[in-house]
């Protein structure tokens, strides 16, 4: 690894110190973004006192998402929801021309329908104003939207690619790859390098990416919890 992408060895806390820390809630411990972006959350270190300082940016009812090198041991006055494993995958995916279809850039208005193909598709978390953190982009059949990509977590010169979802009616017609080569493109006009995160058992996408010219940069423990009492 060099030293250029160590950024990547923990995105939430690298995004909301560097590109995304006017978005950070928190103090030197914790930091997190606001709950109607997304629930990523990360700390300084594990030490109880940086547990101490997440668990105060916390609701009871709400979740807390890390994405971490290695396991996190949850301390008491917390509860896991959610332990699994992530494929970091970085690269440029390749370009991807479609023919019956435009893409178009989404906005407030959008968010709606946006909400909807995210709930039914099940890409990750996707809140009111997750759109807020980048440009997405999406696909249209008529008035509804069937496909969309966007970015999301901005780690110093890197920026995660996120929300691949394509509406089950409108699969195996290339809307996906189109819409990563598209936002890719738009990254790497600003100057900057295109990466996502998968989970380990999605081997369908990771095998998408990995067609695309995407590769494996690294593997991350996902850990969501949530205040005990």
């Amino acid at each position: 690894m060099s030293d250029s992408d160590e950024a990547l060895d923990r995105p939430i806390w690298s995004a909301l110190t560097t590109s995304h820390k006017h978005l950070a809630e928190g103090g030197p411990r914790a930091l997190r973004y606001p709950v109607d972006m997304t629930p990523f959350a990360d700390m300084v270190d594990m030490s109880a006192a940086s547990f101490a300082a997440l668990g105060d940016l916390m609701s009871p009812s709400q979740v807390a998402a890390l994405f971490t090198p290695e396991p996190v041991y949850v301390p008491s006055g917390f509860k896991v929801v959610l332990t699994e494993t992530g494929e970091q995958m970085i690269g440029s995916p390749a370009d991807s021309p479609l023919r019956d279809a435009e893409i178009v850039t989404l906005g407030q208005a959008d968010v709606p329908a946006m909400m909807a193909l995210t709930a039914l598709t099940k890409p990750g978390p996707f809140a009111l104003r997750t759109h807020e953190l980048g440009t997405f982009l999406g696909i249209r059949a008529g008035s509804e939207l069937v496909a969309m990509t966007g970015e999301r977590m901005k780690p110093g010169k890197f920026v995660e690619m996120t929300a691949v979802c394509v509406h089950p009616d409108y699969r195996g017609r290339g809307y996906a790859q189109a819409l990563l080569a598209a936002v890719a493109r738009q990254i790497e006009a600003r100057g900057e390098i295109p990466f996502l995160h998968v989970f380990s058992n999605n081997n369908s996408a990771i095998a998408l990416y990995q067609r695309q010219g995407m590769h494996i940069r690294r593997r991350l423990h996902v850990t969501a919890l949530m205040k005990q009492g």
